[in-house]
């Protein structure tokens, strides 16, 4: 088998793999990357985890180098599973694998096909997602299904707290889709309605508009949680807001980001006459804080508004 992936989502079915008795012949995963303040030159987890386990590691800045082709198919490997890798696997590659190329994808297929499934679920505030496992062909997360599994979206999951929980059932999906596969099992086609896109997410794809419902500002705010993080302008300075809660209890009329700081909470208006208590924050090179305790440093003045 090749595994292939990158960060540390993908170590969890590394692992699995490995504990149900599949021999891994070698590992692709991204270059080494200058990562934290100091620019040390890092491997990504995956990388990291192979080397643990004496597991040689290819390292292409593209999948569709000569020499990384050459190498796959030296391997002459039956099957290579793919999760959260970074990397585009080329057509001339797919059919190389006797069993071609397996991908875990965190979504529901054909729901959110593209580089953050997780993300655009909770933006779109959906209450329930899931992994599918599915042959890679052509065409983008398109490939015939093997396996699904569901599983409820928790009230207060983020996507990072999301994509760890799902990274863990993904493990599981992968060791049972290849034991399908042994069995001859056929994956199923996907069907041709209900596919919804999900492309990577940007910085300038997540400041905060506060003239939205509070419920849509705060699914941006999980979505965006912790990478790269929603944000919004307050004295021409970007903040970050990490986490937010729907306030229920009746508040005084504020408007679209208008705040309203108290001893114990830092609120903010939204559209539709709703409002948000913003329960973590973070300005730039700065700690994570609450809300009423960036208020209270930043001598927040009622009445004041995000830009």
């Amino acid at each position: 088998m090749l595994f292939a992936g990158s960060p540390e989502v993908a170590v969890p079915s590394l692992e699995a793999l490995l504990a149900a008795g599949h021999e891994v012949a070698a590992v692709a995963t991204k270059p080494d990357a200058f990562t934290g303040r100091g620019r040390v030159l890092t491997p990504s987890a995956v990388a990291l985890a192979a080397a643990d386990k004496g597991i040689p590691v290819l390292r292409p800045v593209r999948a569709s180098e000569p020499e990384f082709i050459r190498a796959v198919r030296e391997l002459g490997v039956e099957v290579a599973v793919v999760v959260a890798w970074g990397a585009l696997v080329p057509d001339v590659l797919l059919g190389v694998p006797q069993y071609g190329w397996v991908n875990a994808h965190f979504s529901l297929l054909p729901a959110y096909r593209g580089a953050a499934p997780v993300q655009r679920a909770l933006i779109d505030n959906q209450q329930e997602t899931g992994v599918t496992t599915f042959r890679l062909v052509a065409e983008m997360d398109a490939g015939p299904v093997f396996r699904q599994l569901r599983t409820e979206i928790g009230d207060t999951e983020n996507a990072g707290e999301l994509l760890e929980r799902l990274s863990q059932l993904a493990a599981g999906e992968l060791v049972a889709t290849l034991a399908d596969i042994a069995a001859g099992v056929q994956p199923t086609p996907q069907p041709s309605s209900g596919i919804t896109l999900a492309p990577k997410l940007t910085v300038a794809d997540t400041g905060l508009d506060w003239s939205q419902p509070d419920y849509s500002v705060r699914g941006l705010i999980r979505g965006a949680n912790p990478n790269p993080g929603a944000w919004t302008l307050f004295r021409g300075q970007r903040l970050k807001v990490l986490r937010a809660t729907v306030v229920t209890d009746d508040h005084a009329p504020l408007a679209p980001g208008e705040l309203a700081p108290s001893k114990h909470a830092l609120l903010v208006g939204c559209g539709a006459g709703g409002a948000l208590r913003l329960d973590a924050v973070q300005a730039v090179g700065k700690a994570v804080l609450t809300g009423a305790d960036w208020a209270r440093g930043t001598r927040v003045v009622a009445g004041e508004c995000f830009e």
